[in-house]
């Protein structure tokens, strides 16, 4: 009954969270704009402490905005009442650029930018809440890559939030620390929600659906920290099966459609209690950077590409895996499941760090370890060439200890 409950209040809030949500490409015809000035002025002589209010309406914008002065927040009347539209912006790389700490954002909506909607970069406390960030004609290549994009920050609160139609990731929190991403729906995205290269993360009681991949939690070379420690549970990850519209030779550009929560080459993710549907490839992928499309980038020499202590348990799956995002794939469901079968919960690409064996077996410490009723796990077997794939769901029944809630220091 509990789950049951949880499972109706999520899906309450994203339907109220999709109630403010543009459904078409929105014509700025009718926009004010006279307001940029005024905000752009707001911005350059703000001091710690302002509260910058933006009043009701559609605000036509054809420049980037920017702040660095620390403990600012700006606050909208609600995300589908104030709204800053970038439809004719013609200078600049985002539509809000933030470089400062203490930084709040809240109520209101970022609209169709050049690049990337909102970008906070090198802060720390971070709150991001009741933000849409839309490119309202759709999925498009031409889209801006990031929706909500914190990166290299600490102490991240996102919240009640929505992204939709990013050309790699709606909601992106890369290279930072100690991070909550909670109750925010990611919608018709490559990548729904991406955790990459972070340490420490709980990502919970989000909606993914309609992306091409609903959660991803990355880890990628030649960045100034590795990620670990991450946490997913109580989501729903829901008919993730858009088509990839990314950008060719990103790394979002290799992740097949139909993908729910996908972990690459990142240690200690434990993925539990979530809702997991409909996912066309497979509702969870295991992967390394061997076979993520991608590993003939230049690595540095410390690089770990293999992900490790993977907890996977209490989950509910249903549907998925019937109809995976390629030939290979495809014959690889043919070969496990038959005609009218399909591929498992769990697809594991088969590599693992051959050095760390122990009497041919992975340490403990560090397996996929599949705790999740019947769910079942196949072994792709990438390193023989995916010569010989096969079910493993027995060889990785175990458990691992539970990972640590993150404690924001503020931003509750």
């Amino acid at each position: 009954m509990r789950a049951t409950l949880k499972a109706m209040a999520i899906l309450t809030l994203a339907a109220g969270l999709a109630g403010c949500s543009g459904s078409q490409e929105r014509n700025t015809a009718g926009a004010d704009r006279s307001y940029q000035n005024q905000l752009i002025e707001r911005l350059i002589d703000a001091r710690p402490g302002d509260v910058i209010e933006i009043p009701e309406g559609v605000f036509a914008f054809d420049r980037s905005l920017s702040l660095n002065v620390d403990g600012v927040t700006l606050r909208g009347r609600g995300p589908d009442r104030t709204i800053l539209s970038f439809q004719d912006q013609v200078q600049g790389a985002e539509g809000l650029l933030v470089t400062a700490d203490d930084f709040t954002i809240e109520n209101l909506a970022i609209e169709d930018t050049i690049g990337d909607g909102l970008k906070v970069n090198n802060g720390e406390n971070i709150i991001i809440r009741g933000v849409r960030v839309e490119w309202t004609a759709g999925p498009r290549t031409e889209n801006g890559a990031y929706g909500i994009y914190p990166v290299q920050t600490s102490n991240v609160l996102i919240e009640n939030s929505i992204a939709i139609g990013a050309s790699d990731a709606g909601i992106y929190v890369g290279q930072s620390r100690n991070v909550v991403i909670r109750r925010n729906r990611a919608e018709r995205n490559v990548a729904g929600i991406e955790i990459e290269n972070t340490i420490g993360a709980d990502v919970y009681e989000n909606v993914a659906t309609e992306n091409t991949g609903g959660i991803l939690v990355f880890n990628m070379p030649n960045l100034p920290q590795p990620g670990y420690q991450t946490r997913v549970f109580h989501n729903h990850v829901i008919a993730n099966n858009t088509g990839n519209f990314g950008h060719a030779g990103t790394p979002v550009a290799s992740i097949p459609a139909g993908s729910g929560v996908v972990v690459n080459s990142n240690d200690l993710v434990e993925i539990f209690d979530n809702d997991i549907s409909d996912n066309r490839t497979a509702n969870i992928i295991i992967s390394s950077l061997h076979s993520a499309g991608y590993s003939d980038y230049s690595v540095q020499a410390d690089f770990d590409p293999y992900p490790e202590a993977i907890h996977i348990h209490s989950n509910r799956f249903s549907g998925g895996g019937d109809n995976p995002d390629g030939l290979e794939l495809q014959a690889l469901r043919l070969l496990i499941g038959g005609p009218l079968g399909r591929l498992p919960d769990v697809f594991w690409d088969g590599y693992r760090d051959e050095t760390k064996l122990v009497d041919g077996a992975m340490p403990d410490a560090l397996r996929i370890c599949l705790d999740n009723g019947e769910a079942g796990l196949v072994n792709a077997d990438g390193p023989n060439d995916y010569a010989a794939p096969a079910m493993a769901t027995e060889a990785h029944r175990c458990t691992l200890p539970r990972l640590p809630a993150i404690e924001l220091a503020s931003a509750q």
